[in-house]
């Protein structure tokens, strides 16, 4: 079994590396956590997803892949070049909205609008290491939280090592998840918030 090479990769990722290439863009998600992204989204039928951290839409194509046709998806970054990259290739699914937007000041608002995702997907500050109690209360119950990069990171600043295992510790300690840590790929949280 190989599983660097997961089967039926979206029919996207070609047009997106070339993208994710042309803007020089160095974080995009790798394919294992993508293919884990779209077994995850399949387990949601008609659900709405959130992705923290659009980039060049890799991981979104993943997420598209396994969601079926009651599914959404909102994307959010706040990085406008990415976020546009990302809608040339994959703007014309009718199940997935792009935000360009902070996304702390964004989850704050949905927060307070009472908002809930049955998956969140936060592959970006927002949501991870800041805002994070914003992130989990719109995680619906029995709704998944994943994130990933808890492997040390070729793009990771100075000191960021601390960020993480404070980050780990914080979700260890939180009694209304239940969490996984995986690693594998590039390091993988996976939380399902308790009913």
């Amino acid at each position: 079994m190989n599983d660097h090479a997961p089967s039926s990769p979206p029919p996207h990722l070609a047009a997106i590396a070339a993208e994710t290439a042309r803007l020089g863009f160095a974080m995009a998600c790798e394919d294992r956590t993508g293919s884990l992204l779209r077994t995850l989204a399949a387990s949601k039928p008609g659900g709405r997803l959130l992705e923290l951290g659009t980039g060049t839409g890799r991981s979104t194509a993943w997420l598209l892949a396994g969601m079926d046709r009651d599914a959404r998806l909102v994307t959010v970054d706040d990085d406008p070049a990415v976020s546009a990259a990302a809608g040339a290739v994959l703007g014309g699914d009718p199940r997935l909205r792009f935000e360009v937007a902070d996304g702390g000041p964004w989850l704050a608002a949905q927060r307070r609008d009472g908002a809930s995702y049955d998956l969140v997907f936060a592959d970006a500050w927002p949501g991870k290491y800041a805002h994070l109690d914003d992130a989990l209360a719109v995680v619906a119950p029995g709704g998944l939280y994943v994130i990933d990069d808890m492997l040390p990171q070729p793009t990771w600043p100075e000191g960021h090592q601390a960020r993480v295992d404070e980050l780990l510790a914080i979700l260890d300690a939180r009694a209304e998840l239940a969490v996984t840590r995986l690693t594998w790929a590039s390091g993988l949280v996976i939380a399902v918030k308790r009913s």
